[in-house]
């Protein structure tokens, strides 16, 4: 079946395939034909013809140019297929990671999906290339010198049908263990891979808090097991293939004890008997190979059936079928619930709210309280359980996931940044964005500041995630490609969570900015941040407990006032 599936991607390359077949022929044809070339040399020796002494050199000569031709057409022919079926099979693996909803990558680690992206990919080339390319030419050549030793003599050819099943049970014993040690294998490679990458990345926590013998032994522990499985693979490729050798050898035995049988022997000439001989032996080393690609075939059809696994997977629902152009920014939740997974709480429980275009909506709560949770249901990043969300008075589930996600910007907590330039990182989702534009939100966001600094300026690579800039400018950048966006819904998510108070200072007057004329829902901790709100919202344990202004809720005297009592009077009564 994944083999089946694997054959779809090569069939627009069809013909390129066929070439590929058509110099394995050649290879195989006059492979076998140097074993009729021992024939007729013996038996010219024999006549004592020796006319034909220039014949044969070259004859033979001819006999290994075509094979190298074959062998030439076969490889490169069968490599460019392999290439394309494993490059259209990572693009496709790829494209579905980036459809698939957000549960998903709440339940996989980042290791394991890049494990799989390169390592399980790869390993189907194995699978595509070697082992396509022995299968063909190998089980061309064996054909060839089966039909060969038919042929020369039938009777004497059937000692190696009769030893073909042997092979043959030997091989299905090997393949069946392979295929299980060798998904043991991937699943291990994506253990290494999701240690090491979770280390490497947190390196300064690793070191700060002493992690590194604790890193250490996750590490070589992942990597023991993987070694484990590696050794076992080995032991049944070291034992598979001396058996079927030994099966091979047994039969040339018989095949020499039975040849020198009067009966047998028939109307064979000395020549017609090395000829077949030489067949036989010939016959050996195909076999063997064959045998053990049985390992790389089994490897890669193992990767196959992983991929193919994750490339079937569902992407997020994206069922709705209206474009919306610019809208006006108003936002409605309707009795809005929304648990995580079947077996999790609730997370939100019936919240309800209406923003009007243009208005400041601040979210505040102790961690936890689901006020991330509201806003990221906004751009539909998980589905709803019960009620609704509307924008501009249509349902979010009725607009296509493009057309709802392109009204929203985003800044979170955590920035993402690629390794790309500034500029780049503003831009990021435009295509061919104006230089000007670029300039303009990198000054609204305060980016020019520290960019003018640097030798490139705005064209600056920034390194991975943003290494070689502060947490700030980090968020400045954040703060900028939202401007960039230009959408009327503005989603802040502790933006100014990482900047000192300088900076914050210059990014509240950026936002002020930017959130003119623009549906803003901002998520703070700090509440120093969120005065100027337009309202307020209290969540606490999934609902909203509270409503107002800030002087409304302080006079409240509710959980709003006594979040503001915990952020600016219990350090003071603390030293007191």
């Amino acid at each position: 079946m994944a083999y089946r599936r694997l054959l779809g991607y090569v069939r627009p390359y069809w013909f390129v395939f066929l070439l590929s077949v058509l110099g394995y022929a050649i290879y195989a044809a006059s492979s076998t034909a140097f074993a009729h070339v021992m024939k007729l040399l013996v038996d010219s020796i024999q006549e004592g013809m020796d006319e034909k002494r220039l014949f044969f050199p070259l004859l033979v000569v001819g006999i290994f140019a075509l094979r190298g031709l074959g062998t030439f057409m076969g490889t490169y022919f069968m490599a460019h297929v392999a290439r394309q079926l494993v490059h259209f099979m990572r693009l496709d693996l790829f494209k579905r990671f980036l459809v698939l909803p957000a549960r998903f990558y709440d339940q996989n680690s980042s290791g394991h999906l890049v494990s799989r992206l390169t390592f399980n990919v790869e390993q189907v080339t194995g699978a595509a290339t070697n082992a396509i390319t022995v299968v063909v030419r190998e089980g061309l050549f064996v054909i060839g010198l089966m039909g060969y030793l038919l042929w020369v003599n039938w009777k004497l050819a059937l000692v190696f049908v009769a030893v073909a099943p042997l092979i043959g049970i030997v091989v299905r014993f090997a393949s069946q263990r392979f295929r299980k040690i060798s998904r043991r294998i991937q699943n291990s490679m994506g253990d290494v891979t999701h240690v090491a990458s979770e280390a490497i990345s947190g390196y300064r926590v690793v070191r700060s808090f002493g992690g590194t013998d604790f890193e250490y032994q996750r590490f070589l522990d992942a990597s023991e097991y993987n070694r484990r499985q590696a050794m076992k693979m080995a032991l049944t490729k070291a034992i598979n293939t001396p058996v079927v050798q030994l099966l091979v050898a047994g039969a040339l035995g018989v095949l020499v004890w039975l040849a020198l049988s009067p009966d047998l022997m028939g109307e064979m000439t000395p020549g017609e008997f090395i000829a077949f001989l030489t067949a036989a032996s010939l016959m050996a080393k195909p076999l063997r190979q064959l045998t053990e690609i049985n390992n790389t075939v089994q490897r890669g059809l193992a990767a196959a059936q992983d991929v193919f696994q994750y490339i079937d997977l569902p992407a997020e629902p994206d069922l709705g079928q209206q474009q919306l152009g610019r809208a006006q920014g108003e936002l409605e939740f309707r009795d809005v619930s929304f648990r995580y997974g079947a077996d999790q709480p609730l997370a939100l429980k019936s919240v309800s709210l209406h923003a009007k275009p243009g208005e400041m909506i601040a979210l505040v709560g102790r961690s936890g309280s689901g006020k991330s949770t509201l806003a990221s249901l906004i751009p539909r990043f998980y589905e709803i359980e019960q009620g609704q969300i509307l924008l501009d008075g249509i349902p979010t589930q009725e607009l296509t996931l493009s057309s709802l996600r392109a009204q929203i910007a985003l800044v979170n907590q955590q920035v993402t940044l690629f390794n790309a330039s500034l500029a780049e990182n503003i831009a990021y989702g435009i295509a061919h964005p104006d230089p000007a534009k670029i300039r303009a939100a990198a000054e609204a966001a305060y980016v020019s500041e520290f960019a003018d600094q640097l030798p490139q300026g705005l064209e600056t690579l920034v390194g991975d995630n943003g290494v070689l800039l502060s947490g700030g400018q980090r968020q400045r950048i954040a703060i900028a490609r939202a401007i960039m966006k230009d959408a009327p819904i503005l989603i802040l998510d502790e933006a100014t969570s990482a900047l000192d108070t300088e900076s914050e200072r210059y990014i509240q007057r950026a936002l002020e900015h930017v959130m003119q004329g623009r549906t803003t829902f901002v998520i703070a901790h700090r509440l120093s941040t969120i005065e100027k709100a337009d309202r307020i919202l209290v969540v606490a344990e999934g609902q909203i407990v509270e409503a107002g202004t800030h002087a409304e809720l302080l006079a409240l005297k509710g959980h709003y006032a006594q979040l503001h009592q915990m952020q600016f009077h219990e350090p003071i009564t603390a030293q007191s």
